[in-house]
């Protein structure tokens, strides 16, 4: 048995995290990673009030391992996704892209465990202080809403290590155990992956988008939208409508209307490959194949525990 901080914290047997995707992150992937000892995240920021209560109640049919909820603080209907968390009795809850102190005050009034995403060393401590139980210090490497530092994850984890006595979930570039053993060496209690478990069968993702980026190569992807909320995407028309724009100075307004309401669901999970918005992270240049979920958990740690007996890999 391999222990952690956060293998203890959370009651799960490997400290892997499956990142709480926007149209990825459904009840599929997400018990199915907790049913391979990992700790599997519903990823909340695109699913309707009664969408998320239907997953919630799915992903517990389907497993009697934890799980959690992600909750990405820059969305809509909020209040109603933490009273319906709560409803459910969820006991682990993933805050982002926002103010730790909003939530996890009433969520730990509920025996909710809180992680809040991190992006420096000065959110990790307000997280902290927030009172929140880990934090996930998240390198610019990765996919979707990013920090505006642009810290990679190498840089960001020993200086959050620094920061911070709470426990620490390093995510951004990592997709194998070679890259996961190098985070814990840095630092980290568990990590926390996202574009391994995209190209996965149970992702909810379109299949065209699955395609994209295991097909995707280095310098496919880009962090751009700036103005509004940093985002790593892969480079596509949309994209360059988008670099377009901020090369003759549009400004906010401009660009929201040209992001619009639903260009994240066109791209990824309708699977408009040039309108849409295809969030992702740079690791993805290393992805080659769609496995399910129980299969990219088994290799990461397998190839953990290998690296964990030969670290230098000679």
């Amino acid at each position: 048995m391999f222990s952690t901080r956060i293998t203890q914290l959370f009651g799960i047997e490997k400290p892997i995290i499956q990142a709480g995707m926007i149209w990825a992150s459904g009840w599929r992937l997400a018990s199915a990673v907790s049913n391979a000892g990992g700790l599997g995240v519903l990823g909340s920021g695109s699913m309707y009030p009664d969408v998320l209560r239907e997953h919630i109640q799915k992903c517990k049919a389907a497993t009697n391992k934890p799980f959690a909820v992600n909750v990405p603080l820059l969305y809509p209907d909020l209040d109603q996704h933490i009273n319906i968390i709560i409803e459910e009795g969820v006991k682990i809850v993933f805050t982002s892209a926002g103010n730790p102190k909003t939530y996890t005050a009433k969520l730990k009034e509920h025996g909710i465990t809180v992680v809040h995403v991190v992006s420096s060393s000065k959110f990790a401590l307000k997280a902290q202080e927030a009172g929140c139980d880990a934090v996930v210090a998240e390198g610019f490497e990765a996919g979707g809403h990013n920090g505006r530092e642009e810290t990679t994850t190498l840089v960001l984890i020993p200086a959050v290590k620094k920061a911070v006595h709470i426990p620490i979930i390093a995510a951004g570039g990592i997709a194998t155990g070679r890259q996961m053993l190098a985070a814990m060496v840095l630092g980290a209690d568990a990590v926390q992956i996202g574009s391994r478990y995209v190209a996965s069968e149970e992702a909810s993702s379109h299949i065209n988008f699955k395609q994209a980026v295991i097909n995707s190569n280095e310098g496919d992807t880009v962090l751009t939208l700036k103005q509004l909320a940093p985002v790593r995407l892969i480079k596509n028309e949309f994209y360059k409508q988008v670099q377009e724009a901020e090369q003759r100075g549009a400004g906010k307004e401009e660009m929201q209307q040209l992001l619009g309401r639903a260009r994240a669901k066109k791209g990824m999970f309708e699977g408009n490959l040039q309108e849409g918005e295809l969030e992702i992270g740079q690791v993805s240049a290393l992805l080659d194949d769609i496995l399910p979920a129980v299969a990219i958990t088994k290799n990461i740690w397998q190839e953990f525990q290998a690296a964990l007996q030969n670290p230098l890999g000679q």
